[in-house]
Order: C-alpha cells, then structure tokens, then sequence
C-alpha cells in the first residue's frame, strides 16, 4: 500500500556536472506559466480563474463545446489544430508544449474534465508523446476528473479486472478508480501536512464543503500504486450515496518520478470552476504544487576554449545538446577557469540568416547565470555577442545564452493562437565560443 512520501531531493546530473544549489528555486527560462487543454472531448473552458488567482499566464486551446447527449459538432478544423498545436507542425516540429529540444516551455499544463479515453485518441501518438515528454523533461501537469483519468495508466474497479488504456498517458503509472458519483458534489478533507496548505489555508479549516463530482475517480493505493504517489487530499461525506464508498479515498494527489521530472497533481473531482473561496484557493494550490515541482536547469555541456559550439540541431535530429534554442528559453553552460587566467572572452554568434533574433548572453561565476542575477551581461539588441572578463576567477563560470525574440499572440474562438515571429517555434541556431589568455609563466 502507497503512503504519503515526500519527493526524493537530488542534483541533476549531466556529463557528470553539478547543479549550483542556489540556481535550484528558479523557475526562469519557460515562455509562460500554464497552458489550459479544452480540448477534443473535454470540457471547452475558456477561463480558469485559479491562474488569475495565482497571477499566472496562460493560453488554451478550445475545441468546439460537445454536449453528452447530441452529436458531437466536432470538425476537421478541430482536429487539425489540436494536432498542429499538440503534436506539431512544419512550422513548429515540437508543439506548443515544448521548446526544440524537448525542455517544457510552459512551467505546468491543466487538462479538463470530459472524457478521457476519447480526448487521449484524439491527441494521436504525436500528442501523447508530447505530454509525456513534458513531464519527464521537468513540466508540471495538472488534471481534474477526466484530467486525472487520462493521466494514469488505466482503470481498477474493486469487483474488476484492471484495464490499461493505450490512449492513456501514463504519467502517473497508477490506476484511476471511478467513484460512480455524478451530478453531486462531495466534501473534501485536506491532509494534514499537505503541501496545499503551503498555499492557501482554505478558510482557516481543513474541510472543504460542496466540490462540484461528476464521473471523476480517485487513487487506488491498494493496487500497484506506485512509490512516491503523495496523498493531498480525501474525500469526505458525499452529497449522495454513490455506487461505492469512497470516504477516505483520495481525491487529489500527487506524483513526481525523478528529481529531473515534472510534478503531476490529478483530482478526482471539479473545483475548478469556481471563483471564490476555498474551492478556488484549491485548484491555485493544486496548480502552484505542480509548478513547484519543475526540473532543475540541466547544463548542456563545458565550452572549451578555441573549440567553436554550435548549436544548430532540429528536433528530429534527438541531439538536446546542440539543439537550437527556443522563445524565451535559457540555455546553459559552463566553463572551467584556470588559474592565472588574464582575459577571457565569450563571443556569441548567429548561423547564417539568423541574425534578426535578439540573443543576450549572461555569465556568473558559481552559479547558473540568468538576467536578473548575473555579473556579467551584454542584453543589446541582435545576434552578435562579447562578454570580456578582466582577470576572472579560477572556477566554475556558467554562461548562458536566453532568446528574447517571441511569438505575438491572438484571441480567437480556439484559444490562443501565434502570429508574427513564428519563426522562433523551431528554434533559432547559434554559435558560442570561449577564448583565454592567460599570465605569463616566465619570471
């Protein structure tokens, strides 16, 4: 049987590197905070007022509204675009949800209620694949009712047979127990210790009244639940006798397989819809454990000096290492500084026909360099960048290279949709190269 366990602290690791512990609490380097999936089959919400609780920003993609009991008024405008958008397209190969070399490009994503099975299909192997890469590459996700289904591995009745579902993301490698509640609403007990209470304290009591249930599920801890499954929250009296009891299940709960993965945080039930009072403070909290819980910042290799890096890989070519970079998105590096080290010079440089790109370049000795905590930065404008570094310390020095230049964005009846500099979707190539001079030996 699974228990509440706190996630394992670790360093991530790369080519045998540490991670400056002091850069471990910085969520800088994604395109925004949160992207909403109203997608085929789900719930077509066009507001989640916990992210304007939390100050958070966000696109969604909207589909058509479908209705359980008419016929689904879906179109091939629909499925195109979720397509494009989730799992890619000519102009971006990687999706919305990730940056070219598969970083998450938005701190979290929140999937609605509907119907988990069908809107898994509907994101084809291209879209599945892309939220699974999300999380493990360090993206939080969050998901309600049908969020929470499609997030496990698939279904275990207490009376049944598991069913695994290959239209399941399995990024929580648990199983989802439908409750047999719907159209009702239950009482919600928090935890005590929860991470949630971080948060929010829901109105000073531990109870929450009148959650919105209609169809959802709960973990099932007593079958194959995996290790580091984290209970939040359980349910408590239900406004109705459901099918089975479900006092003490919990309702909202959390996963996060690796010190380098994202946090999933899954609910069974709907309080995201609300916009006031603890319901509302809720979802934030579920939304703000979920961000919390992002990867740490990886090194993508030493420069060595004279030894020109370019970083011109698409994502079809699998090499993150020398992957372009993305909108908004860091990429780090170190150098290591030998003693008696005069000068050192840091020269950044477009590829070819990429020099209308705003590139800056930051450094730091210690600890990763980013643009509001670093001591060396040159942020004007274009392509063409030098740090100079008058007699350096002998050290680690991070050095990173940030992409300013973004999409514009518009409003239509799918959700948000990019104009202007798509160009940068597919990530913009670059060369770094390190230059040392160093004291003479001589006496």
């Amino acid at each position: 049987m699974c228990t509440a366990k706190q996630d394992i602290l670790g360093i991530a690791l790369l080519f045998g590197m540490l991670i400056p512990s002091s850069a471990q609490d910085r969520p800088d380097g994604f395109y925004k905070d949160l992207f909403m999936d109203s997608g085929i089959m789900l719930t077509s919400r066009t507001d989640l007022p916990s992210a304007r609780l939390a100050g958070f920003s966000m696109e969604c993609f909207i589909s058509t509204p479908h209705s359980y009991t008419e016929k689904y008024s879906f179109t091939a405008t629909d499925s195109i675009l979720q397509e494009q958008l989730i799992g890619g397209s000519a102009i971006d190969e990687n999706g919305i949800l990730l940056y070219p070399d598969g970083a998450p490009r938005f701190r979290a994503v929140y999937v609605n209620g509907g119907r988990a099975g069908s809107h898994g299909k509907s994101l084809g192997d291209k879209g599945r694949n892309s939220y699974r890469t999300f999380v493990a590459n360090g993206g939080g996700y969050v998901g309600s009712c049908a969020g929470a289904f499609i997030a496990s591995v698939g279904t275990k009745l207490p009376d049944k047979e598991e069913k695994l579902y290959t239209s399941y993301l399995g990024i929580w490698p648990g199983y989802a127990t439908s409750t047999g509640l719907e159209k009702s609403s239950t009482k919600v007990d928090i935890e005590p210790g929860s991470p949630l209470l971080n948060y929010y304290q829901f109105g000073g009591k531990m109870t929450i009244d009148s959650v919105r249930h209609n169809g959802g599920c709960y973990a099932n801890l007593t079958y194959k639940c995996p290790e580091r499954t984290e209970v939040l929250a359980r349910y408590s009296t239900p406004a109705d006798k459901p099918k089975r009891n479900i006092v003490g299940e919990p309702v909202v709960w959390a996963y996060k397989d690796s010190p380098t993965s994202g946090r999933v945080v899954l609910c069974g039930s709907h309080p995201e819809d609300i916009c006031e009072g603890p319901r509302l403070e809720l979802t934030a909290a579920m939304l703000k454990y979920a961000m919390d819980g992002y990867s740490l910042p990886q090194i993508k290799g030493v420069l060595e000096p004279g030894i020109p890096r370019i970083m011109k890989c698409y994502t079809h070519d699998n090499n993150p290492e020398f992957t372009r970079i993305g909108d908004k998105q860091y990429h780090h590096f170190a150098i290591d500084v030998p003693e008696k080290t005069d000068t050192l010079t840091i020269q950044l440089s477009p590829l070819l026909g990429y020099k209308d790109f705003d590139l800056y370049l930051f450094a730091n000795p210690q600890q990763l360099a980013f643009k509001d905590k670093s001591m060396f930065s040159n942020i004007t404008l274009g392509s063409h960048k030098q740090l100079i570094i008058n007699k350096p310390k002998a050290g680690k020095l991070y050095v990173s290279v940030f992409c300013d230049t973004t999409v514009d964005v518009i409003q239509t009846r799918y959700g948000t949709q990019y104009v202007g500099r798509t160009d940068v979707l597919n990530g913009v190539p670059y060369e770094i190269n390190v230059r040392l001079s160093r004291h003479s030996q001589k006496r």
